[in-house]
């Protein structure tokens, strides 16, 4: 916790606590500029002499000064609870708000979400004071959560391993779910390569904390080695992912995922990724080398892409309609912030050949990663890196994806929100929602069960994003035969290819339960791709595309 003793003036001759507040503050002190183990034990030793020569002394039974000794103490044995324990049958400071505080940022960090909210409440209905100071954090704290699992419940479920709601559907990203599943395959996670629990926080010289957007060669040590931090890649509510150089080889670079609190989900699904996925499509899918999980942070170190997400790659076409502008640095820098709104700006959207082979590539991705049980659950373009191929790319080859197209395509990153469903009995359907503006699935929208649709609607927002430059709004229309079709409100452009387009939206945004959608994403995926290979010259000039879209980027 990282909190500073310092001593009080007192208007008491007679306070004993007060050389002791002394000496804990100059081992802190110490701590600070020596950060050696022989500081750390003088310190623990001085915090539980101190404990326990007072402990049932009446004068320091609420006094503020006191509490930090213990919040000191529990900080560095990483037991809170016992502490906690001993603190409430000693009927010690339990009406100051910060004890609440404290033990809940500790709960909090340590992933157990439930138990941090029931503590918030607990200081609360005790009345502990400054308690708007207290409901004011527990605010917060519930802000974070929601955004952390894009869920409001904080009820706890637990029904079986299943984990099954009453209403026989399962909210995967719901707190109590998430807990429950990571229990049960915990002696699964031990065995895999590359996971490294470490049951104390982080304690390198430079601290997480203090790594921000504009962060740059700072170094972080982790795990035996020592990471260049480059730059800021990508920022969430509790994550931020960072380039970074291994060992400051500028030849070795990943990207780092620091998250607080720590979050071991998104390593178990990328080690599903490797045994599921077969070896030819598995660079589709990206790879985490390992994960380091302490009692305050995770890092997950993964591949580092360098050409950007697809969101980004929908701008090509506007650096080139900008090319000849003095200016260009200055709109590329802007646009490259937002570009759905710079298509807006200048009118101009992807060319639709280059849509095609996007829709191609995430509907193989869909087929394939549907077929054994996973789903990515949060399916958009800035989840979407572009790789290229480092060879030309010629006619042979699309279809097949063999020789420089195989190295060409996507990538799908940012596994947080992936489903398993071999982890739950069969036929299971899910009732969560994603709360992710735009990409919230009809299911989600009318309160319906779901299971691969949430992916599905995301690819179809993506494709109207390329086709449209702007999200997708739905409609819900009486189809011929008296039932109900939902259909994007945009009307296709005559000069598109209307069937094929009309055909995905309404086969991707109508899927029944039951029904085989791996069958249909296959069947559009070919419909797509014997367009392409029907005219030699669209396979060229998708080439051509490819290679203006990355040299765009380079430029940017």
């Amino acid at each position: 916790m990282g909190m500073a003793v310092l001593p009080n003036n007192t208007d008491s001759v007679d306070d004993p606590l007060l050389p002791w507040l002394r000496s804990i503050k100059k081992a802190l002190d110490d701590l600070k500029s020596s950060a050696e183990s022989e500081s750390r034990r003088q310190l623990d030793n001085t915090l539980e002499e101190c404990i326990m020569k007072f402990k049932d002394d009446n004068r320091y039974c609420n006094d503020i000064r006191f509490l930090k000794i213990w919040l000191l103490y529990a900080d560095a044995i990483q037991d809170f609870g016992s502490v906690f324990g001993i603190m409430e049958e000693s009927k010690i400071c339990l009406t100051q708000s910060l004890l609440y505080i404290a033990y809940a940022i500790f709960l909090e960090a340590k992933g157990k979400l439930v138990e941090a909210d029931s503590i918030y409440r607990m200081g609360i209905s005790r009345n502990a004071q400054p308690l708007e100071e207290l409901k004011e954090n527990h605010s917060e704290f519930l802000r974070r959560v929601s955004d952390y699992v894009n869920c409001g419940s904080l009820q706890e479920i637990d029904n079986g391993d299943s984990v099954q709601l009453q209403t026989k559907c399962v909210n995967p990203w719901a707190i109590s779910t998430i807990n429950n599943l990571l229990r049960k395959i915990n002696p699964q996670m031990l065995k895999y390569n590359g996971y490294h629990i470490i049951n104390k926080i982080y304690s390198g010289k430079v601290r997480l904390s203090s790594l921000h957007n504009n962060s740059r060669n700072k170094l972080v040590e982790i795990g035996g080695k020592k990471y260049l931090i480059k730059g800021c890649s990508g920022q969430g509510g509790f994550a931020q992912v960072f380039k970074a150089y291994v060992n400051s080889d500028a030849e070795e670079v990943v990207a780092l995922k620091i998250q607080k609190p720590a979050f071991p989900w998104e390593f178990y699904m990328y080690r599903q990724l490797d045994m599921r996925i077969p070896i030819e499509e598995r660079p589709s899918f990206a790879f985490a080398h390992k994960v380091h999980i302490y009692s305050d942070y995770s890092i997950l170190v993964c591949d580092y892409l360098a050409h950007g997400t697809l969101q980004v790659g929908m701008l090509y076409f506007i650096y080139f309609m900008l090319i000849i502008c003095i200016q260009l640095l200055i709109w590329t820098s802007y646009f490259a912030q937002d570009a759905i709104n710079s298509w807006v700006v200048i009118g101009q959207c992807m060319e639709e050949v280059l849509c095609i082979y996007y829709c191609i590539e995430m509907l193989h991705m869909l087929e394939i990663l549907h077929s054994v049980g996973i789903i990515h659950g949060d399916f958009k373009p800035d989840n979407l890196l572009i790789r290229y191929s480092r060879n030309d790319l010629t006619e042979d080859g699309f279809r097949g994806r063999t020789g420089p197209w195989h190295d060409q395509g996507l990538c799908l990153i940012d596994w947080g929100r992936g489903i398993d469903l071999h982890l739950f009995p069969d036929g299971t359907e899910f009732k969560g929602d994603c709360r992710t503006s735009g990409f919230r699935c009809v299911e989600m929208q009318e309160n319906r069960p779901w299971t691969f649709q949430v992916d599905a609607y995301g690819l179809c927002v993506i494709v109207h994003m390329m086709l449209f430059g702007s999200y997708m709004a739905v409609e819900k229309k009486v189809s011929s035969d008296g039932s109900y079709l939902y259909q994007p409100k945009s009307t296709l452009k005559r000069y598109w290819n209307v069937e094929l387009w009309r055909d995905l939206f309404t086969k991707l945004l109508n899927i029944s339960p039951g029904e085989d959608h791996i069958k249909s994403l296959r069947s559009l995926r070919e419909s797509f791709e014997d367009y392409m290979t029907s005219n030699p010259t669209l396979i060229k000039k998708l080439a051509q595309l490819l290679v203006k879209q990355r040299a765009s980027l380079c430029c940017a």
